[in-house]
């Protein structure tokens, strides 16, 4: 099962938008005989469009890219209180991909403008204004290490470039080239991890520590597949289908089958995000 081989592949660009009718999903989640057990299911979006790139900013509250009235622009949602708010004025773009900063309250999101450049903003938790962070760099995607430094997927043509952003200087820094577009912070470790195109045109998944930039090898991504998410310091989960596989750095080189949805009518799960607790999972997907 080291090749596996899943039953969609890649027909889009690593950082197209596409505006398909996606929902997110909350579950909570624990460990069970043969992988995970997720109970509990939430739809939190509920909304007809584009529902996507969910991120938690507490253990009970998510942000995400949500459709408000065909606009994309940042939602968030309480888990407890079942509220729902949006963080942004609207603007002559789209927000995607929001972000909390790890040390205020304060969000970042990719601007998407209708003339088709990306810019990467900040919007202020109290007023909803906005300022960009970089002034011309055509950021895709990102993740905080922390206030400082975040790595990013840049537009380079039609393939993206991974750099290392220090927002203190103001700078970019190109680290590789035809980079995939999941970026996480691996969970109470001072390292990230990211993915390159290989030569089979699939996605291999490296570290990078942050204290000596060293990069090293994890695994190859499942054909197809370009979207994970840690769950702890040691096991990757990744969706296709209605299915959930892991891979765990300390065990079997291999991804193994740990969950099905099928029982929520759920199909074709992307992106994730995992709660700070590593209790709940957030999922992308399309109702049945």
């Amino acid at each position: 099962m080291k090749k596996l081989l899943f039953l969609f592949i890649i027909t889009t660009s690593y950082f197209t938008f596409a505006q398909e009718n996606t929902e997110i999903y909350v579950f909570d989640i624990g460990p069970a005989y043969e992988g995970l057990e997720l109970l509990n299911m939430q739809n939190i979006s509920n909304n007809e469009g584009y529902d996507n790139q969910p991120s938690f900013i507490s253990n009970e509250t998510v942000v995400f890219a949500g459709n408000n009235d065909g606009q994309t622009d940042i939602s968030e949602y309480n888990l407890t209180s079942k509220l729902q708010k949006w963080v942004n004025h609207k603007t002559e773009g789209g927000e995607y991909s929001p972000q909390k900063f790890p040390s205020t309250n304060d969000v970042a999101a990719v601007r998407l403008d209708k003339d088709g450049l990306q810019r990467l903003y900040r919007y202020n938790s109290e007023t909803g204004k906005s300022s960009e962070l970089i002034k011309g760099l055509q950021v895709a995607y990102f993740a905080f290490y922390n206030d400082n430094k975040m790595l990013a997927t840049v537009l380079g043509g039609d393939k993206m470039d991974l750099a290392m952003i220090d927002l203190q200087t103001k700078t970019a820094d190109t680290l590789f080239y035809n980079a995939g577009r999941s970026l996480q912070k691996v969970p109470k470790t001072s390292s990230m991890s990211y993915s390159l195109v290989n030569e089979e045109g699939n996605l291999d998944l490296y570290l990078l520590d942050m204290n000596s930039y060293e990069s090293f090898f994890i695994c190859e991504l499942p054909i197809g597949i370009q979207d994970y998410v840690w769950i702890n310091d040691t096991q990757i989960l990744i969706g296709s289908g209605d299915k959930l596989y892991m891979y765990d750095t300390l065990g079997e080189t291999e991804w193994n089958r740990v969950a099905s949805l099928e029982g929520y009518a759920i199909k074709n799960i992307n992106r994730m995000a995992i709660s700070p607790d590593g209790k709940k999972l957030a999922v992308v997907a399309e109702p049945k």
